[in-house]
């Protein structure tokens, strides 16, 4: 049985899955249908490769990988409706106003939120982000000088809103910018190939896969002598200012995952771990000391992997659990 995380996560996944090529361009209809998914046409598609803006209409629960203009309205009161947008691990999404009308004294609201949350999960977690969970909010209503232009932080943000009035809602502009050196990422694709830099900042850095996966990790840099250690009581990188560590589990918030393993120090060569958890998480603390590096390269965990185990890999984890 598919567990809570999957199933918050189930409509995300979907669009996760269309990042490259023809499929990103993918498009939902009402739940039920016996074919989820409607490609854009053809000519739509060479429109937008020729440089002519995506537009079209928001819906309550919705998931967006591409730049465009979007609209939302209310045909009923729409209570609880939330949109997520994604883009490349090297890019940070910012999101424009370009015409609001919703009733805040009805109670109305618009809010951006700065990464993604779900039932109180956060990604990136507090301990990762350099806000605190209130100020990643950014409320339309309470607003004085109302923002028309909100960044994020990292390649993931969202937006909350309710309308209570049909024919009232909004129109904003989701654009990307590139991000020289990418922090806290959640993949798109289940399989990839990263390279996480941070250059003498004091920072702690996420990258999240919501797969059960291979991971390799194939360079390390941490400006210290060779080594690594598998988490446990006694041993771990406690008192150590920059270590990568490995975090599974079934949550979207990295500081609620289980720790795996932790390398301490520098290598070159290759660590292999297969994780059969919901989610994966390579997350990097730096203490702002060292250019610190570290470049892995993942896949989803195939069924042929899941029964044979006898490869060599650090250690598997999590494999009860799908």
């Amino acid at each position: 049985m598919p567990s809570a995380f999957q199933f918050q996560c189930h409509f995300i996944l979907i669009f996760l899955a269309a990042s490259k090529g023809e499929t990103r361009y993918l498009e939902v209809r009402d739940a039920g249908e016996e074919e989820p998914f409607l490609f854009l046409s053809e000519d739509l598609k060479r429109e937008l490769s020729a440089g002519q803006i995506y537009r079209r209409s928001l819906r309550c629960i919705d998931m967006l990988s591409i730049d465009g203009q979007f609209t939302f309205t209310a045909d009923q009161p729409q209570l609880h409706c939330a949109a997520f947008f994604i883009g490349e691990p090297e890019e940070l999404i910012t999101i424009d106003y370009d015409f609001v009308n919703i009733d805040c004294q009805g109670g109305d609201f618009l809010k951006v939120f700065d990464g993604w949350i779900l039932k109180g999960e956060k990604f990136p977690s507090s301990l990762d982000h350099p806000l605190s969970t209130s100020q990643r909010y950014v409320d339309f209503c309470e607003s004085d000088n109302i923002q028309r232009s909100i960044s994020s932080s990292q390649n993931v943000a969202m937006i909350f809103f309710r309308i209570h009035q049909p024919g009232n809602g909004f129109t904003i502009t989701v654009k990307k910018n590139k991000n020289l050196f990418p922090c806290n990422v959640i993949s798109q694709t289940p399989s990839g190939r990263f390279t996480m830099v941070i250059p003498h900042q004091h920072r702690n850095c996420s990258f999240s896969i919501i797969y059960p996966v291979v991971i390799k990790i194939s360079d390390l840099i941490l400006g210290h002598l060779n080594g690594l250690f598998l988490k446990k009581p006694s041993v771990g990188c406690a008192g150590v200012g920059d270590f990568v560590e490995l975090l599974g589990g079934t949550s979207l918030d990295p500081s609620k995952m289980f720790p795996l393993a932790d390398l301490c120090h520098s290598f070159h060569g290759s660590a292999q771990m297969k994780i059969g958890c919901d989610n994966t998480v390579l997350r990097m603390v730096s203490s702002g000391k060292h250019i610190n590096r570290v470049t892995f390269e993942y896949h989803q965990l195939d069924l042929q992997e899941k029964e044979n185990r006898k490869e060599n890999s650090i250690e598997e984890f999590c494999f009860p659990s799908i």
